[in-house]
């Protein structure tokens, strides 16, 4: 009987052993992340782009919409759209769906005379922007993300050290001020930045846009990535800092989080304007353009992103 008595009481000491380890794990970890976290938001600290106006649509169905923008402004008060993406997120199927929108599509512009698409940013920011999508489109936007492309490099170093590994499909120099050698390469923020503007080939802007989105796919396997796991806590402080939008710090993290780990493995991604919809024009005011069928290219936009459903 003593025996047993003695046998209980040492189980019972190791159970609490093993309780009170998990626990004291679990407090490094939480303090540990929130060390981090604050380490990220001090690194943002003073280089975030400026909040907008911005007046969102109403969300009267499943899907939400984000318009991601990246921006190169370089010190400049005013700056022009070099990324334009709209994200939705099916809320009910966790399916995601990405859209990229040309740059020099010829777009009416509220207010304003015919330019190019990315001009409309330069003129009146987010809201003339989205303003001049709901008219060509008629598509709801109901938040918005700006990143400059220098917080970009510093997001991507934070979140991936050893770079992020790419498979280059051919050498690639000129206005990225470097050169990317063919191959796979681990490619750092900078570097990874450059591979995702570079346009000095003959598919131009085209092939720009598909490695724009091949990059947000990496992305997304990276903040999968069990190997990050340690970078994340720092990576979403800076990411607090570094992307403007009209969500608040708590929003945009559970709403990230909720989309990086509940949506579909693979993002399905559509260009605007379509194979086929369009050519090429050169105006006096607006120089060379991209002229598109609208109402064709909104279609399909709406079947792609099934917003009619």
């Amino acid at each position: 009987m003593e025996q047993k008595t003695r046998y209980k009481k040492k189980r019972v000491r190791k159970g609490r052993v093993i309780v009170t380890a998990l626990f004291l794990v679990i407090v490094a970890l939480i303090g540990y992340s929130y060390v981090e976290y604050q380490n990220g938001l001090k690194l943002a600290s003073e280089t975030k782009v400026p909040a907008e106006d911005f007046i969102a649509d109403e969300t009267t169905h499943k899907v939400e919409t984000f318009l991601i923008l990246g921006v190169d402004s370089r010190g400049e008060e005013k700056s022009r759209t070099d990324t334009m993406m709209l994200l939705t997120w099916d809320r009910e199927t966790n399916d995601m769906r990405l859209v990229s929108f040309m740059r020099d599509i010829y777009a009416e512009i509220p207010g304003y005379q015919s330019y190019k698409l990315n001009t409309a940013y330069y003129l009146g920011g987010v809201q003339l922007l989205k303003e001049t999508l709901n008219n060509m489109f008629d598509l709801p936007i109901h938040h918005y993300a700006i990143i400059d492309f220098k917080s970009f490099e510093s997001l991507i170093d934070i979140l991936a050290p050893n770079g992020i590994e790419v498979d280059v499909e051919k050498r690639m120099s000129g206005l990225i001020y470097m050169t990317i050698e063919p191959g796979v390469q681990q490619l750092n923020g900078s570097q990874l930045l450059g591979y995702a503007r570079y346009r000095g080939d003959a598919e131009g802007d085209f092939g720009r846009v598909e490695r724009q989105q091949k990059v947000i796919e990496l992305l997304k396997e990276e903040l999968l990535s069990p190997t990050n796991m340690k970078n994340i806590p720092k990576f979403v402080g800076a990411a607090q800092g570094y992307v403007t939008s009209d969500m608040s710090s708590a929003a945009q993290l559970k709403m990230a989080l909720n989309m990086i780990t509940s949506g579909a493995a693979n993002l399905q991604k559509m260009t605007i304007p379509a194979e086929h919809t369009y050519s090429f024009q050169t105006y006096s005011h607006a120089g060379s353009v991209i002229e598109m069928d609208i109402e064709q290219n909104k279609e399909m936009l709406h079947t792609f992103l099934k917003l009619d459903k």
